[in-house]
């Protein structure tokens, strides 16, 4: 029988309301015993469950769950149905160790290599993190468990994280920061959504009635409850009023007394403690219809954190060395080699169910080879040239070298920001000097982000990018590097050649209290083609030991309404020797926009997989927003008239298939002219141009006859009143009045009309405006 909430709202005190909206420890909502409200218990996620027996305690030792790979890794698989398999498994476990909600997944955007926690974030592209976050809450949530979509919003670095202010333009935040929890909320809609420490623009993202309320609630639905990440209110009554249900970690007897004092002093509407109230009842029963304890299938999950961590290396690299085959003697360098680095350090370490050791997994797989071990470098930052010395001896006698190199703690965790793209100084003379004696050299990465490589990249054979890999990694990785499993993963961020080059490298990390997101809409991929930068490797990159082809690419119309969106198909030919994946990525060009609008933009992708000689028809389909940007002006996502560029391909930087479809627009916009707006923007305007047109006229013949001299005016040939304009003025006239205002363009001719220009101009806005 349905939960009657209205009811219990009824009969719960004041003081009781308040209590429910603050937590009762570290991890659990309030019970109210007397009405039969349960208790409610979250977990950190969002790649594990990080379950704490004491749910009081914040660092306890966390109970056995699977390592699952870390978002940089999941997302290179760009696999939207693995990514559902693993919020299946997901909730399997929090069902087993009696967690309600998971805290994840992480849908900020990758604004900077150096961003500390971005190995729990999924991409630089929101289109891809949107599809990724929405099918692994939709996974989880599918067996009666809740997520928490985070961290909303703009919590794209760690520096200040707690107070520093995102200052970012509308349309930037629009386009850019919010449109991957958009589409999570819109096609998942989680049970919870986490706000971030951060201000956005001044105003701290608990108490930003403009993101929670306003875009959050009320523009995309939003039906669950809003919770702060732990310590982020400063305010109760203020977030409150904002939208922000529940606040995290308690008790908070302090915060509880503030609101149901404002409430009594009639600084607060009840029906806002009420609302709250209801959302987070509403989730606390939803929550207990799912009954919690048992087991999980400990192996069956480690296997498939083994399958996602294998789809989601990227080979960036393979002068032909792998897969290895018939060495006799192969070299293994590297402390991570017998200590596998899998996580991140911070808030998701989870304590894994088991772990396998890269070294040990080789060993099984190296059938008659013999293995040598060097450890290569130490796990502190000192320089040890003993340690260099020793694994170059065992690997110029060697057949092939395997460096395993990770990105120590030191340099890349939650709570601190990267101060570089570096290796250790360690690492990379380790790299350089093996390769030097050991041409057959390939190097296996572990890190959350992209790492600089162009001191050492020539001289090795092959790079196999292993990401935070989770518990299964290491077999991951030997399945991968024995030919077991052909490559498939592709990066879901661009790898720059070195950090000048990155597109927030000015504005980062920002100082006195803000940072400045002067890059605009231009992050990741959208920048370096606009600035017509190389890199190191696309966004959108990656290898694999077969060949694809794409051939008979069509659009299902050449001429479309933008409601109606288009189809893309394209067939796609196995055309090596092995069974593999490949992922097709569909990008779209805007030819012409009333605003700037980068080269390309992911729009559609999806992963085939296939056998030798096979070909598949892969189809996918682009909407209205695929098409759209969002104008500032019209404070909505907006087409326009024109033709577009679909542009299909293996990376972003590798286009296989050029179509082109034109648009029409079904929208009908309303006149947003005003004071200032410029003569082109008039003329561009189609009821402003109705309204101008005639005066317009009137405006060019008097503009150029003051600049040409009343004299000579009107009495030479067409055209020969510009050329006396440029000997007069070294340019064409028009072309400088025609971006300033209309105001201002009159004003140079207000002895020849009949009322004041401010006047005047009003009449015509008044005009134009009556016609939206």
């Amino acid at each position: 029988m349905a939960t009657d909430i209205k009811s219990i709202i009824s009969q719960m005190t004041l003081e009781e309301k308040a209590t429910l909206c603050t937590g009762a420890s570290n991890w659990s909502t309030t019970p109210i015993e007397r009405l039969g409200v349960p208790e409610m218990i979250v977990s950190d996620g969002p790649h594990g469950v990080r379950r704490v027996a004491d749910i009081h305690s914040m660092g306890q030792h966390s109970l056995p769950a699977t390592c699952f790979p870390t978002a940089s890794c999941t997302a290179s698989t760009w696999d939207v149905d693995l990514i559902k398999q693993m919020g299946i498994a997901l909730a399997e476990e929090c069902i087993a160790l009696n967690v309600d909600v998971l805290l994840g997944p992480g849908a900020n955007m990758k604004r900077s290599p150096l961003g500390g926690r971005n190995f729990e974030y999924f991409s630089e592209d929101p289109f891809l993190a949107g599809e990724l976050a929405a099918n692994f809450i939709n996974g989880v949530q599918s067996k009666g468990v809740g997520t928490s979509l985070k961290h909303f919003a703009a919590n794209n670095q760690e520096f200040q994280r707690f107070s520093i202010s995102a200052d970012i333009d509308e349309r930037t935040l629009r386009e850019i920061y919010l449109p991957a929890f958009e589409k999570a909320v819109k096609q998942a809609q989680p049970w919870t959504v986490m706000c971030s420490y951060n201000k956005v623009n001044g105003t701290f993202a608990s108490e930003h009635d403009q993101l929670l309320n306003e875009i959050l609630k009320e523009e995309w639905g939003f039906e669950g409850l809003v919770v702060s990440d732990w310590g982020a209110v400063r305010n109760r009554v203020a977030a409150l009023k904002s939208g922000l249900d529940w606040e995290m970690p308690g008790p908070q007897d302090l915060r509880v007394k503030a609101v149901v004092e404002a409430i009594r002093s009639g600084k607060l509407d009840e029906a806002v403690l009420d609302e709250s109230v209801r959302r987070i009842l509403r989730i606390v029963f939803k929550a207990k219809e799912t009954p919690k304890g048992g087991d999980f299938d400990v192996e069956a999950h480690h296997e498939l954190a083994r399958k996602i961590a294998a789809d989601g290396m990227v080979l960036l690299k393979n002068d032909g060395l792998l897969p290895l085959n018939g060495q006799h003697h192969i070299a293994v360098i590297g402390q991570s080699a017998e200590n596998a680095h899998f996580q991140g350090g911070g808030s998701s370490h989870i304590n894994p169910t088991r772990v396998a050791m890269p070294y040990k997994e080789l060993q099984s797989r190296a059938e008659n080879a013999e293995l040598t071990y060097a450890e290569g470098y130490p796990t502190d930052n000192s320089f040890r040239q003993d340690m260099i010395d020793k694994a170059v001896e065992l690997a110029q006698v060697a057949d092939v070298a395997l460096l395993y190199i990770a990105l120590p703690t030191f340099k890349e965790s939650e709570g601190y920001d990267r101060q570089d793209l570096d290796l250790t100084e360690q690492q990379v003379a380790l790299i350089k000097a093996v390769s030097k004696v050991q041409p057959k050299t390939v190097v296996v990465l572990n890190n959350g982000a992209p790492v600089a490589m162009t001191e050492w990249m020539n001289g090795v054979s092959a790079v196999l990018e292993g990401w935070m890999m989770g518990q299964a990694g290491g077999a991951a990785l030997a399945d991968i590097l024995f030919g077991r499993v052909c490559p498939s993963g592709k990066l879901a961020e661009t790898f720059p050649l070195k950090l000048a080059d990155t597109p927030s490298h000015i504005n980062w990390p920002g100082g006195a209290g803000r940072v400045n997101y002067g890059e605009g809409i231009f992050i990741g991929y959208r920048y370096y083609e606009a600035r017509e930068l190389p890199v190191l490797f696309p966004f959108g990159h990656g290898l694999s030991y077969t060949t694809f082809e794409y051939s008979n690419a069509k659009v299902s119309s050449n001429n479309f309404k933008d409601v109606d969106g288009l189809t893309v198909t394209v067939n796609i030919t196995n055309t090596g020797k092995l069974a593999g994946k490949e992922i097709v990525q569909v990008y779209v060009h805007d030819h012409k926009s009333d605003l700037i609008r980068p080269q390309k933009e992911l729009k559609g992708f999806a992963k085939v997989e296939l056998q030798p000689a096979e070909t598949k028809t892969v189809s996918i389909s682009l909407d209205f927003r695929a098409f759209a940007y969002y104008h500032p002006e019209y404070k909505q996502w907006i087409t326009e008239d024109g033709d577009f560029d679909i542009l299909i391909g293996a990376s972003s930087a590798d286009i296989r298939s050029h179509l082109s479809a034109t648009l029409q627009s079904t929208l009908n916009l309303p006149c947003v002219l005003d004071i200032e707006s410029t003569m082109r923007e008039w003329m561009a305007d189609p009821r402003g141009k109705q309204v101008l047109g005639t005066l317009y006229s009137q405006i060019e013949t008097q503009v150029r006859r003051m600049f040409a001299g009343e004299e000579r005016y009107g009495n030479e040939k067409a055209g020969e009143q510009v050329i006396i304009e440029q000997e007069i003025m070294g340019m064409d006239i028009m072309d400088m009045m025609v971006d300033m205002p209309v105001v201002s363009v009159l004003m140079f001719q207000q002895d020849s009309l009949t009322m004041p220009v401010e006047e005047m101009v009003a009449g015509l806005l008044r005009q134009v405006h009556s016609m939206n």
